[in-house]
């Protein structure tokens, strides 16, 4: 009876939550949490959150194509919505994680997140441009993972994020201006899901 009783509470605080995330989620400038107002968000105008990304990038290196800048912002923008919807997402994320944990949601944890944008953008094969691991807080609970896009040769720190769990859509920022995580590369990891991938 007691475990009933637990599962009903559960479901009530999940109903609660998803309730309360739908609104936030529909207010998300509203309740953009302090520190992140150095990041840009993706809207439902696609054109013009493509145009607006490919110009961050563009200003990544001199030495980066535009026609590249806007190949990846495409396809970020693209892969970012279609996640979106497969994955069901509800914010915050940490009600996202919650779903995932009693199985009412198959994916959607950052590292997550990351895998599934690094494979088709590594896809790509961009030559004035690269995509690297980023973590944060690695082996504790505010562990964070994500894609960096740097140019080509440039240092990982000063990498532009790619970040969609965070707010359930995309957004980017620099690595240096985000107040809430201390970002390193972890190359190993990167290879690890662009040689797995598929088999998993």
């Amino acid at each position: 009876m007691a475990t009933l009783s637990s599962i009903r509470l559960s479901v009530a605080v999940a109903a609660t939550l998803v309730f309360v995330s739908c609104v936030s989620l529909a207010r998300a400038r509203i309740y953009t949490t302090a520190g992140d107002e150095a990041a840009t968000f993706s809207t439902p105008d696609e054109a013009r959150s493509v145009a607006t990304l490919r110009d961050r990038i563009a200003q990544l290196s001199p030495t980066v194509r535009r026609d590249e800048a806007q190949r990846l912002a495409q396809c970020a923008y693209t892969n970012s919505e279609r996640l979106r919807r497969e994955y069901h997402v509800v914010w915050p994320p940490g009600l996202q994680n919650f779903l995932i944990h009693i199985g009412a949601r198959k994916r959607g944890y950052c590292y997550q997140w990351a895998e599934d944008m690094l494979v088709p953008l590594d896809a790509l094969k961009l030559q004035t441009l690269e995509f690297h691991w980023g973590e944060s807080f690695p082996g504790t609970i505010s562990e964070h993972n994500n894609v960096v896009v740097t140019g080509k040769g440039q240092p990982f720190q000063q990498g532009l994020l790619l970040d969609c769990w965070r707010y359930g859509r995309l957004i980017w920022l620099s690595v240096a201006a985000d107040r809430h995580y201390k970002w390193k590369e972890n190359k190993a990891v990167a290879a690890r899901v662009l040689s797995g991938y598929h088999s998993r």
